[in-house]
């Protein structure tokens, strides 16, 4: 079982975390509690964030927290990244893992399927993200899915399960009673210039 794949993942996002602060934010965030850092920016090439992604690979060894970057299978590799996150329009699951290796971390996208998310179990996924559980602010195109989808994800899965999607400090209770491992939010941490006090209130929500 890959270490650490539990708590609270945070993902960068390129107006909320814009290149000039990334990397003062994710300290924050990290300092603050956050165990999982996803790396995620659509536009920009390698060439381009390439040292960005190095300096927060660094902030999550010292901080003892897991760094992933999103759809870029050679940056994970070239840097030495601890993962690679991927969803339906990105890289298939046996080519990332033939770029990233076998120690990287991957997960996988599953939206709201449960048959997706044991394919990609089967296929070698070391876990998996459901969601939308709430209207998303940075993705306001997702669907919403079933909170029931996690026991039964849960129950039937033997790697971790990560949920997403519009999560933040005032429903993020709505969702721990069915006990997933991973919380992921994008504006719920960095939708301010608050990222510790949003994190101490959703921690709050966690005990």
């Amino acid at each position: 079982m890959p270490r650490r794949l539990s708590g609270i993942y945070a993902i960068t996002d390129e107006l909320l975390t814009p290149p000039e602060s990334i990397v003062s934010q994710v300290e924050r965030a990290l300092k603050a509690g956050a165990k999982i850092i996803q790396f995620r920016d659509k536009t920009r090439p390698d060439s381009l964030v390439e040292v960005t992604c190095m300096e927060l690979q660094r902030l999550c060894i010292e901080h003892d927290a897991l760094f992933i970057i999103d759809d870029r299978a050679e940056l994970v590799a070239s840097i030495g990244a601890d993962g690679l996150h991927i969803g339906k329009d990105d890289i298939p699951l046996d080519q990332a893992r033939a770029i990233v290796g076998q120690n990287a971390v991957i997960g996988v996208s599953c939206y709201g399927s449960l048959h997706k998310a044991a394919k990609a179990q089967q296929e070698g996924a070391d876990y998996v993200a459901f969601g939308s559980f709430f209207p998303s602010p940075t993705k306001p195109g997702s669907n919403v899915v079933d909170k029931a989808l996690i026991e039964r994800a849960k129950s039937q899965l033997q790697i971790p399960v990560c949920v997403i999607g519009g999560i933040n400090a005032d429903n993020i209770d709505q969702l721990t009673p069915y006990g997933p491992d991973m919380y992921s939010m994008v504006s719920g941490v960095f939708g301010d210039d608050a990222i510790e006090e949003n994190m101490k209130k959703i921690q709050s929500k966690l005990k």
